[in-house]
């Protein structure tokens, strides 16, 4: 059936249900951060002996509210018994990694757009068949994303970079931004493993400012590992102690003693072990971000068919051919 958009435009002046008092207590002061964050607050003063961080108490109800911003229980299986596509996942998750790149959007942004897209399939069927919609989606999570990360946001046609299979009007991926907002109960300040592992870092070096070297190496090894489903069953503040123990200069068991009284030894080590793997198979992609870490509605069809520099890409437009 296809949704009723006219009932969700009429609320799109609405607060998200769940209260976010969470961020207003903890994220108010801290943030939650990507590179950009990071950089500013450990080091655009070099005079400064100490930062702030978020309270023991804040952490607890990070830890405490992350699992609401999980896909559903069963993805993993789905994707994994091949009840959800996951060579389709890939494909958007792909997608987002471009426009990333092209428009230089922070890790962040990157990770939120998956977050969504994962919490999305999760929870809505998309039509079997039509391979326009995962692109659709995939363009609709980017751009909800930048919305809410970047202060520099592109209009959305220019968010189709590269050699997009459809091309989609403005107006149709507003309709879809519409309903992964219905779809995710209009939770979208996510909780995510940037929200932890610079606590986590500064806990592993002394309550120091860590090195700029451990807060990249952070950034890299969440960003290249973000995409395969395995990481899928672990919590964000799990992922967040995994990377931060592999990039800091203490012992294991001694780096698991300061961070125990927000994630549990077991599965921070299961994380590490299956993030190592992860990194194996994305260490052939080249990077071409920044810091070295990133590749680089209705629609328009693209014919597998080489095609001449005249031909011109069909539009899709009409509204049963929209229909989710």
């Amino acid at each position: 059936m296809a949704p009723n958009f006219d009932c969700a435009f009429s609320s799109l002046l609405c607060e998200e249900e769940e209260k976010l008092s969470i961020f207003d207590d903890c994220f108010g002061k801290v943030g939650e951060f990507g590179a950009t964050a990071w950089n500013h607050r450990f080091y655009r003063n070099s005079n400064q002996n100490r930062v702030e961080l978020p309270s023991e108490e804040c952490m607890g109800l990070m830890v405490e509210k992350e699992h609401q911003h999980f896909p559903n229980a069963n993805y993993l299986k789905r994707l994994q018994s091949g009840d959800l596509d996951p060579a389709a996942r890939r494909e958007a998750i792909d997608f987002i990694r471009k426009v990333r790149g092209h428009f230089s959007f922070g890790p962040l942004c990157e990770y939120l757009s998956i977050n969504y897209l994962d919490r999305f399939l999760s929870a809505y069927e998309l039509p079997k068949g039509k391979a326009w919609t995962m692109q659709l989606l995939g363009v609709a999570c980017v751009s909800l994303a930048a919305k809410m990360e970047e202060t520099q946001v592109p209009l959305l046609l220019d968010l189709q970079v590269g050699e997009c299979k459809f091309v989609f009007e403005a107006r149709t991926i507003q309709r879809m931004e519409l309903l992964v907002l219905s779809t995710l109960s209009w939770k979208m300040q996510a909780i995510t493993p940037f929200s932890f592992v610079d606590y986590f870092l500064y806990k592993l070096n002394d309550d120091k400012i860590p090195p700029r070297s451990s807060v990249l190496r952070s950034i890299q090894l969440i960003s290249t590992t973000i995409t395969g489903i395995e990481l899928l069953e672990f919590k964000p503040s799990e992922i967040a102690a995994a990377v931060a123990i592999s990039v800091a200069t203490v012992d294991t068991e001694k780096a698991l003693s300061f961070l125990t009284l927000h994630v549990q030894k077991e599965r921070v080590i299961k994380c590490m072990h299956e993030m190592s793997l992860v990194g194996v198979n994305n260490a052939t992609v080249p990077p071409k971000s920044p810091i070295g870490v990133l590749d680089a509605a209705c629609l328009s069809y693209k014919s597998d068919e080489p095609k001449s520099p005249g031909t011109k890409r069909r539009k899709l437009n009409r509204p049963c051919e929209m229909e989710l």
